[in-house]
């Protein structure tokens, strides 16, 4: 067995557990190890008539893993506060033309906020999570890596945390790979050895949010003109909801040559569409800006940045324009910068911080 990549919890553990295969790994792991550890379960999402609630399954399935490893086990009633910071987030985004990432909006507020305000209520001294994500401590300073399965590597979500909260969280799966921790559940005779993958967006049926917007706000969504970059009507869309920047199916235009979505202009309610040589940028300015040092980059500080989970780390520079807000000039033209979408820094393993895209632009 490995030892844990960050030893210096105390006690209890509380661990937050969706019901899925890696949030009761981690708890299985640290029990292992000989810590003292809760079961939490966070219940963040009922639809409003009362109909589709993915905590049903997900509440029964934590329960059966504490109940079979003999584990103290709550449930925390979080609905509220995750409709008004991540639902409503999500859903005025989308309305103003951006796409957001609700996990980043869910995990500073939601899991690393209220949910580790709650285990610590509960007695809890630490948080363990089922992140594919690394925390070493080194000259009295947390940082955030990479996990070492690389196509799990969930440390781009966690650019918000900081040095309080590094201090007392813990990844107990950072250090595996997915395929090890899935065989450790069979051996064990665990359920969740064979559980599904969850989905991106959890509150969303199905994964359809666009059926969510249409919910929350009816009369954000409707139809409007499509133009091309030289201001040529070309067709009618269906909701700017419907469509993200370098989107190229799902447009209902013939073209000789393959068309992307380059623009949504909310406030003529127009889709602005271009070939692909229109779509790439070299820089942006990004917002809410958060340095897990405490400390921002010095300018035009070189990094790795990533425009999106599973984009390619991009050479980039760093330039301090505001408190919260930063220039990113790529070496290259990036096709797909997309506001409402973070851009994350990194160096190596090791994450920098990030913030949220506001607009794309040549520097």
């Amino acid at each position: 067995m490995q030892p844990p990549e960050k030893s210096a919890l105390y006690g209890p553990v509380a661990v937050a557990m969706s019901g899925g295969l890696d949030s009761s790994m981690s708890l299985v792991l640290l029990q292992e190890q000989g810590y003292d550890v809760i079961g939490l379960t966070m219940h963040l999402w009922r639809e409003p008539d009362g109909g589709y609630d993915p905590a049903d399954a997900d509440i029964a399935s934590a329960q059966q893993i504490c109940q079979q490893l003999g584990v103290e086990h709550h449930v925390v009633d979080l609905r509220d506060a995750f409709y008004e910071r991540v639902v409503c987030h999500f859903v005025s985004e989308y309305v103003a033309g951006r796409t957001p990432n609700p996990c980043v909006h869910c995990n500073r507020w939601i899991k690393f906020g209220l949910l580790l305000k709650e285990a610590r209520a509960l007695g809890a001294q630490t948080l363990a999570t089922g992140h594919y994500a690394r925390i070493v401590h080194e000259e009295g300073l947390y940082r955030l890596l990479r996990g070492r399965d690389r196509g799990k590597d969930q440390s781009y979500f966690l650019y918000t945390l900081d040095q309080e909260t590094l201090a007392v969280v813990h990844f107990p799966l950072g250090a595996y790979h997915k395929a090890a921790i899935r065989d450790m559940a069979r051996d064990r005779d665990l359920s969740v050895g064979e559980r599904a993958e969850s989905q991106d967006i959890c509150f969303a049926q199905d994964g359809d949010y666009r059926r969510l917007i249409q919910k929350e706000q009816p009369e954000s969504v409707r139809p409007g003109p499509i133009y091309s970059c030289a201001g040529q009507l070309l067709g009618e869309h269906r909701g700017l909801a419907h469509y993200t920047i370098g989107q190229r199916s799902g447009l209902g235009i013939a073209a000789p040559r393959p068309l992307y979505v380059v623009a949504l202009d909310v406030e003529r309610n127009a889709l602005i569409v271009g070939h692909v040589e229109q779509l790439g940028h070299k820089g942006l300015i990004a917002r809410e800006m958060n340095f897990i040092s405490g400390h921002p980059l010095p300018q035009g500080y070189p990094v790795q940045a990533k425009i999106r989970y599973r984009a390619r780390p991009a050479a980039a520079c760093v330039y301090r324009e505001a408190t919260d807000e930063a220039r990113v000039t790529f070496d290259e033209p990036l096709r797909d910068i997309t506001p409402g979408q973070a851009v994350v820094f990194y160096e190596g393993d090791t994450v920098l911080g990030g913030g949220i895209i506001h607009t794309a632009m040549d520097p």
